[in-house]
């Protein structure tokens, strides 16, 4: 007797097609897997034997075989185990294999017969609906593969619904789309009082998707600034949520089979790994920059971080995606975020403080600063000091705008950009700080006092042709934040006045 089920190997985001083939056979009796899998999916065997024992079905006492096909590819997790106990009960001529091969099945079992959530249900139902086959998996994570427009989907609560189903006693209904997260509470921009100089900032850097480094001593509302940004950032499109979906699915993040419009807002603490931050890890998982795909990522107290987890953000940075390399696997996956930091000046934080600078200053300030590399800083294209403020401001200072107004300007400015794309014929662009090469020339054009304001700038401060075109964009932003078609000589003053030169050891 042989059978074979359709499930699937997960690399990354890609997901490729396994042949789970059963046999039961005469010999001594054994249940053996094969086809390179790992720990868990070994152990699968004894979930689906308690499993199938709770619902009063007895395996045979023969020699059963399960091979994983293409054998020379590496099984992980327990999302096989679904697979192999519907393979036996087929095999068994408990259920028809004829209808089992239009399906893909994914699904941990518990020891009584229910089918547990596992990771990857939404990217198996978009591969499901690709090679147009549907999907069995489990109840809990149905509406979340309504999601890939996949129309036959199975969302069963245990093994005996399946069996019903199959034999025509019970219909499983097709799973309905759950309600969407359209807001998440944010803390409101008005909260913040006086920072003005800072709102700013962070109004350019979410109409641009910039990068942003904010200094300043303990107390000045750094963190605070930046826990509101996700309030005034534009709501994920349809694509870009469905692509951030993906990940957190594979990541087993993705909660109630809900997809959120709101951009995500990821900040580890600094203390996080290498592997945590960029991905990796025994089964190459997505990291904190994957995460925060299409969304934010926010390391406070940046030269904390050890420094070979800030020189991986650089490639990230500059190419929006991450490659984890293995023995035998090379996985990629989408690192599209903007990088918003903060850091004191100092390792005391009173750096400029009067009053209150540590004996080694500023000596000590130059060291601090100096943990962060030169070519780190080069991809950060706003870079300011945030002041504190004084009691006398903060008792006579009045709520300044909401994060709603803010981020009505933010979302106009980004329609100015999105059809600027569109004209010149790259839609898929989404913001000024992807513009390169050719398209940049296209989109910023100086005028020539202009630009040699530019070139002397650049002259002086020894700034590297990654910075220029980074000054380039930025205040192109700036320019669609007045709606203004053209990038005039005020647009990119204030735009100079956000590059900031990083002290240097004295020698």
């Amino acid at each position: 007797m042989l059978s074979r089920i359709n499930t699937i190997a997960f690399n990354g985001l890609e997901t490729q097609d396994v042949d789970l083939q059963v046999q039961i056979s005469s010999g001594l009796p054994s249940f053996s897997i094969v086809g390179l899998p790992d720990k868990a999916v070994g152990e699968s065997k004894e979930r689906v034997r308690a499993a199938l024992n709770s619902l009063g079905i007895s395996l045979p006492a023969k020699r059963i075989t399960i091979n994983l096909a293409p054998a020379d590819l590496l099984k992980e997790g327990s999302h096989y185990d679904l697979a192999v106990a519907l393979g036996l009960l087929s095999c068994m001529q408990i259920l028809p294999l004829e209808e089992l091969s239009n399906y893909i099945a994914l699904g941990e079992l518990s020891l009584d017969g229910s089918i547990l959530r596992v990771n990857g249900v939404l990217p198996a139902a978009i591969h499901a609906n690709r090679k147009q086959k549907g999907l069995i998996c489990p109840a809990a994570q149905g509406s979340e593969a309504v999601w890939s427009g996949l129309e036959e989907i199975i969302a069963a609560r245990n093994l005996l619904e399946i069996i019903n189903h199959f034999k025509g006693t019970q219909l499983i209904s097709k799973p309905q789309k759950e309600s969407l997260i359209s807001e998440t509470r944010y803390a409101d921009m008005s909260d913040v009082l006086g920072q003005e100089s800072a709102k700013r900032a962070l109004e350019i850097a979410a109409a641009g998707g910039h990068n942003m480094l904010m200094i300043g001593p303990p107390g000045s509302g750094k963190s605070m600034l930046a826990s509101r940004m996700g309030g005034i950032l534009p709501p994920l499109t349809a694509e870009e949520a469905l692509e951030t979906s993906i990940i957190h699915s594979i990541a087993g993040e993705l909660k109630d089979g809900r997809i959120c419009f709101e951009r995500p807002f990821r900040a580890p603490h600094h203390n996080a790994s290498t592997p945590s931050l960029v991905g990796g890890g025994r089964k190459a998982e997505p990291g904190e920059i994957s995460l925060a795909h299409n969304g934010v990522l926010f390391l406070d107290e940046l030269p904390e971080f050890s420094r070979a987890s800030l020189e991986a953000l650089r490639q990230p940075l500059e190419n929006g995606f991450v490659t984890i390399s293995r023995v035998n696997a090379h996985t990629t996956y989408p690192a599209k975020f903007q990088l918003i930091a903060a850091m004191n000046p100092c390792r005391c934080g009173n750096l400029g403080t009067p009053g209150f600078e540590c004996p080694r200053a500023p000596q000590c300030g130059i060291e601090y600063q100096s943990k962060i590399s030169g070519p780190l800083m080069d991809r950060i294209d706003l870079q300011i000091e945030v002041h504190a403020v004084s009691p006398w401001e903060l008792s006579e200072a009045k709520h300044g705008e909401s994060s709603k107004e803010i981020r009505k300007r933010v979302i106009a400015a980004r329609e100015i950009q999105s059809k600027r794309f569109q004209a010149l014929g790259h839609p898929e662009l989404r913001t000024n700080s992807e513009l390169k090469g050719k398209l940049l020339e296209q989109s910023v054009v100086l005028d020539n006092d202009t630009e040699q304001l530019l070139i002397k700038y650049a002259a002086q401060n020894n700034i590297s042709a990654r910075g220029y075109h980074r000054i380039l964009r930025l205040a192109r932003t700036i320019a669609d934040l007045q709606n203004s078609e053209k990038v005039l000589k005020q647009h990119l003053a204030e735009a100079l006045s956000y590059r900031r030169t990083m002290p240097q050891r004295k020698k």
